[in-house]
Formats: structure tokens, sequence, C-alpha cells
């Protein structure tokens, strides 16, 4: 299994379980994620959803030649049905981030409601190098959560930030040792359970309220010019050498 599930008083954790891939998200693993959202969405007895990866990894982003062989990004794409079922969850989601968080690792987490982080977290968005765009509507939480010149130096330029940076820039809630991040996130977790749940659901909608319906329009016209630069002999460039790097 490479999305291990549990349940316990109201909160569904989710563990991505590819570290020999370090995480990186298949086809069938968002197939199982957007499964186990769309499930818990209906399921009462789930209030909270806690997403995690390993002490080491979080997620290393898409597994790139699983994600290109998926075909055309229309609304049968495992990604697209992911992006679209995170981004319309209504109850809230927790994500505890160790180690690596590259791409969609970064990009998810703006759908989160609280994110707790261990120090020294690599996160990255490194679309452009790859010839494509941002997605999963990045282009627009990211400055609107860091400001435009902070989101163009980690969408434009792409370069990486660290744990310290992330809670600075309110991407992170807390930084919480690693050997502690997933009780952290627990104990967070079974707080917001515990809660009248028709009240944070609520609470919820109305935070989201303001934006839901552009984040909805940029996140189709990202797919729109993430498709487009899929085809172009730049993105092909990057990655055939993408490939070759990491043979075997």
């Amino acid at each position: 299994m490479t999305i291990l599930q549990s349940t316990q008083h109201g909160v569904l954790t989710l563990t991505l379980q590819r570290p020999e891939k370090k995480n990186a998200l298949s086809s069938v693993m968002y197939q199982a994620l957007t499964a186990a959202v769309q499930q818990a969405e209906q399921d009462p007895d789930v209030r909270v959803v806690v997403l995690r990866g390993q002490p080491d990894c979080f997620c290393s982003g898409n597994d790139l030649a699983d994600f290109v062989a998926a075909g055309a990004l229309n609304a049968e794409h495992p990604t697209v049905m992911f992006l679209h079922a995170l981004s319309h969850f209504q109850k809230p989601v927790i994500a505890a981030v160790s180690g690596l968080a590259i791409g969609i690792g970064t990009t998810a987490l703006l759908h989160c409601d609280l994110v707790y982080a261990a120090p020294g977290c690599r996160f990255q968005l490194p679309f452009t190098a790859l010839g494509l765009c941002p997605e999963a509507a990045s282009s627009l939480l990211l400055p609107k959560l860091v400001g435009y010149q902070k989101a163009a130096q980690y969408l434009l330029l792409g370069e990486a930030f660290d744990t310290n940076e992330a809670h600075r820039m309110g991407l992170v809630n807390d930084v919480v040792s690693v050997d502690e991040l997933f009780a952290y996130a627990e104990q967070k977790a079974q707080k917001l359970a515990a809660l009248p749940s028709e009240a944070v659901m609520q609470s919820k909608k109305l935070l989201r309220a303001p934006q839901q319906q552009l984040v909805q329009q940029v996140l189709h016209q990202e797919l729109a010019v993430f498709e487009h630069l899929l085809h172009t002999d730049a993105c092909q460039q990057a990655l055939s050498q993408f490939f070759a790097r990491n043979k075997g």
C-alpha cells in the first residue's frame, strides 16, 4: 500500500508510504488519496484529516514518468481529480511535514488549514526548470500568502526555502522537532475533532469563501497552460534530462 489509512477518534490519517521513491506521487497514490478524501467528506465519523509522510520525507512531488503516462490533464486525470477533491474539501486538513516537500508536496499545503513542520525541511517549486508552470492554484495562493516578490522568487526562480523561512512566511504554523511532529499534529487534530463539527466546517467555509471561486478558476487556467507547456520542446528536453539523471 502506498497510502496508509487509519482512523481514530474522528481523525483520518493519510500517510504517504513510498519511501523508495521519496514519496513521489503516482497515479495510484492520487487515486487512493482522492477516494479517501471523498469518502471522508461523506463520513460523519471523520471530522479531521491529517496528511503526512515519513520522518525523512513528506513528498518529493509527482512521479513524472507516471504523470506523463497518465495522459491529458482533463477531469479524469488522477492528479486533477485529487486537486479538485482537496480544494473542495469541507473538513479541516492538517499537514505534518518533514524532509522534502517538492512541487505538489508544497502546493498541496496551500489547501491545508494547518501545517506543522520539522526543522530542516526543504520546500521547492521547480516548475520553470522543467519547462512548466505553477499548479494547484499556487500562482494565486502563494502571492496572497507571502507577497508577490517572494512568490516570484519561489515560482519563477524555483529557489528552495527551509522550515524557518516557511514559518516566517506563514506557510507553516509551528515548527516541531521531528521526533514529536506526528504526535503534535495528532494532538491538534484531536483538539479540532472534539469541537462541534458543524461550527468548524462552517468556519472553514467562511474563511475560504472569498476566494473559493477564484481558486477554481485559476486552477483550471494553470492546468491549461501546464498542458500546453508539457508538449513544448523545452519541457520535453528538461524531462529527458531529468529521466536520464534519475535512471535506475
